[in-house]
């Protein structure tokens, strides 16, 4: 049997198990269903770096959105484009979530972290303390904690009970404050000339 016959089988099978689940839509259709289309969205999500554990607890995600949405579907010609319209939706959040977890830090030792050694005066710590009277207190201690301590934006996050992203967008700000009052040696060798 050739690539296109066993396609075509197999189109015309999800065609027929779609159908009879539209118009059913109990326990024994839904089962042809899941059994049809789950196998394929694993292979999707496997195909999308996501691991076999992963794919297969998307794919349950998404057979169970079908489930309780089939009643949306107008058009059972359409269902293959609406079933991986939901795949692609649960990918995304899925990626969305990976994304917004990160390690926590262990905040037991936080106040030997916080007290830092003393820069004579004069120096770049002076004049990053002058700079920060320009900042409110919190986008300053944001600022001395990722600058001056090197805390990296999650450790921050985690010490600061904030989501990372609002740390980051003091930081932004914090800097976006700064630069008109700050010089480079660029600038400085050029007003000397």
């Amino acid at each position: 049997m050739s690539q296109k016959t066993i396609a075509f089988k197999r189109r015309l099978n999800e065609e027929a198990v779609t159908e009879r689940f539209l118009d059913r839509r109990d326990e024994q259709s839904f089962e042809d269903l899941f059994h049809t289309f789950s196998p394929q969205l694993i292979a999707y999500f496997r195909a999308h770096r996501c691991s076999t554990s992963q794919a297969e607890d998307l794919a349950q995600d998404v057979m169970l959105a079908v489930y309780l949405k089939a009643s949306q579907v107008r058009d059972g010609s359409l269902f293959r484009g609406w079933l991986y319209r939901i795949a692609h939706n649960a990918l995304c959040r899925s990626y969305g979530k990976r994304a917004r977890e990160f390690d926590t830090v262990n905040t037991a030792d936080m106040a030997e972290r916080l007290t830092g050694p003393k820069a004579p005066a004069g120096g770049p710590a002076f004049e990053f303390t002058r700079w920060m009277a320009f900042l409110d207190s919190t986008e300053s201690e944001v600022m001395r904690l990722r600058f001056i301590e090197e805390w990296e934006y999650h450790e921050i996050a985690s010490a600061h009970s904030i989501p990372i992203g609002t740390v980051q967008w003091r930081v932004f700000n914090a800097k976006k404050k700064l630069a008109p009052h700050l010089t480079t040696r660029h600038d400085v060798a050029r007003k000397a000339a």
